[in-house]
């Protein structure tokens, strides 16, 4: 069980990162096709809210992760 837990967080931590790589402004989605606005500001639509939504997701699953595995270890 231990095993599997410490898979899963590699996986998912490596999944967030690179998830938050790229909503990054120097890697934005915006500089890949070369229709950033150069807004501070915009409206997050398509590919990119998507990708927030995912990031979020990791993020809840990392977290979740974390917690058991602690509680199965102490346990």
């Amino acid at each position: 069980m231990e095993q599997f837990l410490y898979v899963s967080l590699i996986i998912t931590s490596i999944a967030l990162v690179f998830s938050i790589i790229l909503q990054s402004k120097g890697a934005g989605l915006g500089n890949l096709t070369s229709t950033d606005t150069g807004g501070v500001f915009t409206a997050r639509r398509g590919v990119e809210k998507t990708l927030f939504w995912v990031t979020i997701l990791f993020s809840v699953l990392f977290f979740t992760l974390v917690i058991i595995a602690v509680i199965v270890v102490k346990g």
